[in-house]
């Protein structure tokens, strides 16, 4: 039995209704937020995204990466990390939990460290220091190798090892430096200059083996950067292992993932030289062959074209003779056809004189002048006689004849033609065309003409 009274209790919200309102209320309230604190329960599920829990001494809060935002992180965080976040506060409304969603991870203690990298990047990076269009071109064949690095450390061995193996041909300098410390970014740069100075090596080799962010933080450095970038010598840069990155890497011609990676870039591999210096070889030697075999023939075959000379000459002085008789025979026969020729035209010119010509052409022409008064007369009797033809026929025809035999053209007041007296009306004023002169009359009766 339901109650006919109003129900006055509040309204209540849904539970959905309540996590949205909430969720809402956190996102805009708290925007973007930087926390620190050590990870628990991490879980890396086939998904690529990351889920765990941040907690302090006294409290812990729910964290998601999803897959877009930790692919770039390269060291991958383990439980018991000290980490700091930056991310955006929310709430999971499926199962109201609160969280937050993680956008950046980096250890703790480091943030100062990337902040300052990330700063000099983006500002030598607006200078140009990292354009292409600024990057030298390495030497295919170096001539002479310079390396800075430390000459107790890893990255000369590796170095070293790599180019024995390879090119042993190509000398190599050391130009010693810290690479670890804060004396390290001093030194760097007065090795730099020093191998400038000594103007040897047509590319040089700068870094050293791995390490953390700390230990290779001299690299980061804006005076190595800019010494680097100053350098008119093709540099490569080789610091720590693949998946470390510095300022140097940016600066440098070539960057290279590790020392032994950089070596192995800039010296050309002495058995592939060989193997292609082999290959040459038997191709010259194939072609020298194959130049003497025909330089043979062809000397085979002109010693057995070669003749005594003074046979040829012989030859030479004998068919000489044979064309001065050929040519003094040739210059009679031509002499006598013009001599032919010359009488020839001597008498046409006789019987074909000008004063002849120009009697029987006088003659000629008095006859067409005769010829063409006559046609020009009979021409003009003919175009006479026609025209008096077609007058006549003419005059037949003429509508004024017509008139003349008693005939005459009615017309209406506008001047149009009358020919049948039902385009009348009595009363109407008409106009009549007589065969001499045209009178006006006004119409009183229209009768019709039977057949």
């Amino acid at each position: 039995m339901s109650s006919s009274y109003p129900d006055s209790r509040p309204r209540a919200l849904s539970v959905s209704e309540l996590n949205h309102q909430a969720r809402r209320l956190l996102e805009t309230s708290f925007m973007q937020v930087w926390v620190e604190g050590e990870i628990s329960g991490l879980s890396r599920p086939s998904s690529g995204h990351w889920y765990f829990s941040l907690k302090d001494q006294k409290c812990q809060i729910r964290c998601a990466m999803f897959r877009g935002a930790n692919q770039h992180i390269r060291t991958l965080p383990r439980d018991g990390d000290q980490i700091r976040i930056r991310g955006k506060v929310t709430l999971y409304e499926n199962r109201g939990d609160f969280q937050i969603i993680v956008e950046h991870l980096e250890p703790a203690g480091l943030g100062p460290l990337q902040q300052a990298f990330e700063a000099l990047k983006i500002k030598l990076q607006a200078e140009g220091l990292f354009d292409s269009a600024q990057k030298k071109q390495l030497p295919a064949m170096p001539r002479h190798i310079g390396v800075i690095t430390s000459p107790t450390g890893a990255a000369i061995h590796d170095i070293l090892t790599v180019l024995a193996r390879r090119c042993p041909a190509i000398p190599v300098t050391l130009y010693p430096t810290a690479v670890q410390g804060k004396a390290a970014t001093n030194d760097i740069v007065n090795a730099i200059e020093r191998a400038q100075q000594h103007n040897v090596a047509d590319v040089l080799i700068i870094g050293r083996g791995g390490g953390s962010l700390e230990d290779l933080w001299c690299f980061n450095e804006e005076a190595v950067a800019r010494a680097i970038a100053r350098c008119h010598i093709p540099t490569v840069s080789a610091v720590g292992h693949e998946v470390d990155v510095t300022i140097a890497d940016f600066v440098a011609d070539l960057r290279a993932p590790t020392p032994s990676a950089a070596a192995e870039k800039i010296s050309p591999d002495q058995q592939d030289w060989q193997r292609r210096l082999g290959e040459q070889q038997g191709r010259l030697r194939l072609s020298a062959l194959r130049l003497l075999q025909r330089l043979e023939n062809q000397l085979r075959h002109l010693s057995a074209r070669l003749r005594d000379p003074r046979r040829e000459l012989q030859d030479k002085a004998q068919r000489m003779d044979e064309l001065d008789m050929r040519l003094n025979k040739a210059m009679r026969q031509k002499l006598d056809q013009q001599r032919l020729k010359a009488d020839h035209l001597t008498l046409r010119l006789a019987t074909q004189s000008p004063g002849k010509s120009i009697a029987s052409t006088e003659e000629q022409v008095a006859r067409l002048r005769e010829r063409m008064q006559l046609a020009i007369q009979q021409h003009l009797r003919q175009q006479r006689e026609k025209l008096q033809f077609h007058a006549q026929t003419l005059n037949v025809v003429s509508p004024l004849a017509t008139l003349g035999r008693g005939y005459a053209i009615v017309k209406d007041e506008k001047g149009g033609i009358i020919r049948n007296a039902t385009q009348l009306s009595p009363g109407q004023v008409i106009q009549a065309q007589l065969g001499q002169g045209s009178i006006s009359a006004r119409v009183t009766g229209i009768g019709s003409t039977s057949n």
